[in-house]
């Protein structure tokens, strides 16, 4: 069965959702208790205030929030109006942010309160506030027309969520209807960007038949079935968060609990208070479930599903988590946002050493190629429905990523076995993960670089125990400076999100380059 088949668009997954599992529990938040039903009309709700508020099809629509049952319904309505979704990475500052909305010229902003002591609307006021713009709350953001804060209260020249639903009302539902049907699979659904080693953040573009197709896939080797009950701790700005949880629950019946921060205490209590069935997330988050003092304390009998990626995955973690925990079904996958979120992927039954030293297999209509003998280290190469049409008005990065073949380039180094499992080995982008985050080096030595004692800079990522890896690096300081390390990483931590600080600084007197004048990283890694 294919999912663009079947649904044809989002909306159409939403409509039908709400159709067959009317009265099962959809999104569990505190003691918000909503059914598919009650979903449904929510979302064609905010779908009618998005047209009301003049959003029309191919629009950009930001959403910046963590995980919650607003986001859900803002996002599904968004896209449901015909517009295309461009989530914000919840830990950027407002600068990073800015620039995502300004280089994907967004009309409209979901944006959240105050979230982990941050106001979200003053750090995008200190870095949008000001600027050329003729129109909208944001001058140096002119493109965009309205901010709605997922809020009770906002500032004068914002909207707050009530009264942006409420501007919806004189929308009639044949309207919102209509638009909805004129989706088709080819409407573009998202753009998700991710920075690549020019250290400029580059959007995916992603259409609705991919969506649906790969995560109908992704839903069938899972084993997602109607009445799991899925607590979504991946953020919904990630594919994994989005669109392996959000979709990948609206096409099974399957109950959200989106959780907005990770910790791991809130996750037990959760597992056990709402009987969750359902864990994806990076082996980092289940490492913490299992080696927790008061593990015991807490029932998780019903925790039958994993799925885990984005970092090496030791055997000892896949069984200790079907030993220790009883979890019937532990699966690895490897993914990236140029192909939909989604490449390779284990299949129920597979042997836990397969799961543990491998991304599993490609997923069905999809190829996947080594450029190296078979057995040997090479760049992976993809080639199928879930490839991105391209980079969002970047001709010159799409060229770089896509063959006129049709293959993407995906940057990173792996090993195919005789059976076609993958296994990544190395990033040709030395891109590193922080707790299941892509950190990508030539981004942060570039704000790193912004510094005004700092000369020089290169970052690598270093192993650490909590969190996978971290960054390191190393610094040439400017004559007479007498910058630390501390003083650095305190600086980074106000200009970069949490994830991109390097943990470590080490002060060097220059870096070891190559004729071409590139930084032997090799070396840095050797030291």
């Amino acid at each position: 069965m294919r999912g663009d088949v079947e649904w044809g668009s989002i909306p159409g997954l939403v409509r039908s959702s709400a159709e067959r599992y009317a009265d099962t529990e959809a999104v569990v938040e505190g003691r918000t208790r909503i059914s598919y039903a009650e979903l449904g009309a929510r979302v064609e709700r905010a779908a009618a205030a998005c047209i009301a508020s003049g959003v029309g099809v191919g629009d950009r629509v930001g959403i910046w929030a963590p995980n919650s049952l607003d986001w859900i319904v803002s996002a599904l309505g968004a896209v449901s109006a015909g517009a295309v979704l461009v989530p914000l990475n919840t830990r950027f500052k407002g600068s990073e942010a800015a620039y995502v909305l300004r280089r994907s010229g967004a009309r409209l902003l979901f944006v959240t309160g105050t979230f982990l002591g941050t106001s979200y609307v003053a750090s995008l006021r200190r870095a949008a506030g000001e600027g050329e713009g003729l129109r909208g709350p944001l001058p140096g953001l002119p493109a965009l027309e309205q901010v709605v804060v997922l809020a009770d209260d906002a500032p004068a020249d914002f909207r707050t969520w009530k009264d942006f639903l409420a501007s919806g009302e004189g929308v009639g539902e044949a309207e919102t209807r209509e638009r909805a049907r004129g989706l088709d699979g080819s409407t573009v659904s998202d753009i998700i960007f991710t920075s690549g080693t020019t250290g400029r953040p580059k959007g995916a573009v992603i259409t609705h038949a991919q969506t649906l197709r790969a995560y109908e896939v992704w839903s069938d080797l899972a084993g997602l079935r109607r009445g799991d009950r899925y607590l979504i701790a991946n953020p919904f700005f990630h594919t994994f968060g989005y669109k392996a949880g959000v979709i990948a629950c609206l096409m099974r019946g399957a109950t959200m609990i989106p959780q907005p921060v990770f910790n791991v205490d809130t996750v037990l209590a959760n597992i056990a208070a709402e009987r969750v069935s359902v864990l994806p997330g990076p082996p980092t988050l289940h490492q913490s479930l299992l080696d927790h003092p008061a593990r015991d304390a807490y029932d998780l009998s019903a925790l039958r599903l994993v799925v885990t990626g984005a970092a090496v995955v030791p055997l000892r973690l896949v069984e200790r988590l079907r030993g220790e925990l009883g979890v019937g079904t532990v699966l690895t996958a490897y993914g990236l946002s140029e192909a939909s979120g989604i490449v390779t992927m284990c299949r129920r039954g597979d042997d836990p050493s397969v799961i543990a030293s491998t991304s599993g297999r490609a997923i069905p209509g999809t190829e996947v190629r080594v450029e190296a003998p078979l057995g040997s280290p090479g760049e992976v190469l993809v080639r199928g429905f879930n490839v991105m049409r391209g980079y969002f008005e970047d001709e010159r990065a799409t060229a770089a990523a896509l063959t006129e073949d049709g293959w993407l380039r995906t940057g990173d180094v792996g090993v195919l076995d005789a059976s076609g499992n993958l296994r990544i080995t190395d990033r040709i982008k030395d891109m590193f993960i922080v707790g299941g985050f892509n950190a990508y080096p030539a981004e942060i030595e570039q704000l790193l670089g912004l510094h005004p004692d700092v000369a020089d800079v290169a970052v690598i990522g270093v192993p650490d125990a909590r969190l996978g890896e971290v960054g390191k690096a190393y610094v040439v300081r400017r004559p007479g400076s007498v910058l630390t390390g501390d003083d650095l990483i305190a600086w980074s931590r106000r200009e970069m999100a949490n994830y991109k600080v390097p943990r470590a600084v080490e002060f060097v007197g220059e870096l070891p380059r190559n004729a071409g004048g590139k930084v032997v990283k090799g070396e840095l890694r050797g030291r």
